[in-house]
């Protein structure tokens, strides 16, 4: 009966312990919110500012575009899509740095490194939840009434050197802690560090360029273009692959400065698609003069730290081997079909081949052309459709990843069921803006068509920016008061129309969170 008792009283210390253990870590989780949404309103809230910055300030000319073209050049900088309705020249010199923020702010480094804070704040409230269920534990266990009766209960026999066994576990557990939080430390660093090295030096290179090159140095004059200004922008925008560029033809102007494209060109692969391979050599060059620890655990725990751009070696070399295979086999098929038409006019055969260069690297979500689109033909604007749909580290990786567990793979939640791939969504944006556009359809269907509706949107998907434009000279019934403007063809589109495409710009800056949708599907 006094065992019963001393029971009954054991219980009743221990359960609201453990209550207070299950608040506490109901407490810490509920800082950590669901991913996709701390995104979706960081690019909302990012938007709406963009959108609010460029109302209150006055453009260069006297033309004031529309609210809502100012909220859509705002979503398509923040979500780095550069999908334009309004022309370039038309911002002052205050707009474009807003424009440039924007860019920085919504590019997938910037936002990554931001994850990497919000994940070290995390990791530290963890980490008290389980010092407070660790002492909680600790002291429930030296309770002499707790013991007494576990031991009474287990049949134990008190052993001396128990307590020294689980002290020195509870320490191993604390440095593993300990190291796994430094090299998050370490990291976020090291990202923050890659991001203002690469700007700078960019920065700089193409200052450098503009101010000593004549033909170029003209362009921005005749412009009225501050030359510091167009290079924090368009390196700002070649790193976060937005491209959009301060003049109107982007750098269809600058298609005979190889010089420049070949300075801006690594830009657009150390933002993108390369960005991997150069974080993991940068980790590599930080081991070998710190000698740090947490560089090593970096480089040999990539999976554990969560970090999506921090992948294994191999992986990182098959990405490199799959990159510039993709170069090669585009610029092969651009040069044999372009190499002799219209767009290549009063280029030597180097400019040629530098520009074509750019012109497919930036296919793969960059954005930033050097020959118009619409005189590009057909097929190798395919091509650009299938590049900018993939994801930027889709990868020939013939290797099968052991540490997966194949049954959890194989389990299906209801939501992965109701989930539909990333080209079912698609095919409906497509539906949709058709439905919307449909009486330009019928009435100007060589400007208004499906294919350049399906790159429009593929675009957007893919936060590339590449567009066909509209043309006046294409209408089958010329309408006197039509003016030719350098803006995308989703310029021309209706208010519904364009509503539909930002949805498509978040959707794809948010791809992410989906790549694994459609896999309840079963086509046999």
């Amino acid at each position: 009966m006094n065992n019963f008792v001393k029971k009954s009283q054991n219980l009743c210390t221990f359960f609201p312990n453990n209550f207070n253990f299950h608040r506490s870590l109901s407490r810490s989780l509920s800082f950590q919110l669901n991913s996709f949404f701390i995104q979706l309103f960081y690019f909302i809230i990012l938007s709406l500012f963009g959108y609010l910055g460029l109302k209150f300030s006055k453009p260069r000319t006297c033309f004031r575009p529309k609210d809502f073209d100012l909220f859509y050049t705002s979503v398509s900088a923040s979500t780095v899509s550069s999908m334009t309705s309004i022309e370039m020249e038309v911002f002052s010199n205050f707009q474009l740095i807003l424009l440039t923020f924007l860019m920085l702010a919504g590019g997938e480094v910037f936002t990554s490194m931001l994850q990497l804070f919000l994940a070290r704040f995390s990791f530290t409230q963890n980490q008290c939840v389980k010092n407070e269920y660790s002492s909680t534990t600790l002291s429930l266990k030296h309770d002499p009434s707790h013991n007494q009766i576990n031991q009474i209960e287990l049949g134990l026999v008190s052993i001396p050197h128990h307590s020294e066994n689980h002290t020195q576990n509870h320490h191993n557990f604390n440095d593993k802690d300990k190291l796994k939080y430094n090299s998050l430390r370490y990291l976020s660093y090291v990202v923050l560090g890659y991001l203002m090295l690469i700007h700078f030096f960019g920065f700089s290179l193409v200052t450098f360029y503009l101010t000593y090159i004549p033909s170029a140095k003209y362009v921005l004059k005749n412009k009225g273009i501050k030359i510091e200004t167009f290079s924090l922008f368009l390196i700002v925008s070649t790193f976060a692959s937005c491209g959009y560029v301060p003049t109107n033809e982007n750098l269809i102007v600058f298609k005979k400065n190889s010089g420049l494209l070949l300075l801006i060109l690594p830009h657009v692969l150390f933002g993108n698609t390369l960005y991997p391979p150069c974080l993991r050599l940068f980790l590599k060059v930080m081991k070998s003069v710190t000698k740090r620890e947490e560089f090593s655990y970096l480089l040999k725990n990539s999976k554990e730290i969560g970090y999506d751009h921090l992948l294994s070696g191999i992986h990182c070399w098959f990405l490199l081997v799959t990159v510039f295979g993709f170069i090669v086999i585009q610029l092969v098929l651009f040069c044999s079909m372009e190499w002799n038409s219209n767009i290549m006019e009063g280029l030597n055969p180097y400019q040629k081949l530098v520009a074509s260069l750019f012109q497919v690297t930036n296919a793969r979500h960059s954005g930033e052309s050097v020959f118009d689109l619409s005189a590009i033909s057909s097929a190798i604007l395919v091509i650009f459709i299938v590049m900018m749909y993939l994801p930027p580290y889709t990868t020939y990786l013939p290797l099968r990843d052991h540490e997966i567990n194949d049954a959890k793979k194989d389990q299906k939640c209801l939501v992965d069921c109701l989930v539909f791939s990333q080209l079912s969504y698609l095919l409906i944006f497509i539906i949709l803006i058709c439905i919307t556009e449909r009486q330009s359809l019928k009435e100007d269907p060589l400007n208004f068509n499906v294919f350049n509706i399906t790159l429009e949107v593929i675009s957007a998907y893919g936060n590339v920016g590449f567009s066909t434009g509209y043309s006046c000279s294409r209408q089958l019934n010329h309408n006197s008061m039509c003016k030719d403007s350098w803006i995308g063809f989703s310029g021309k589109w209706s208010t519904k129309g364009k509503f539909i495409l930002i949805l498509v710009m978040f959707f794809g800056r948010l791809k992410k969170f989906n790549m694994n949708g459609g896999k309840a599907w079963h086509l046999s």
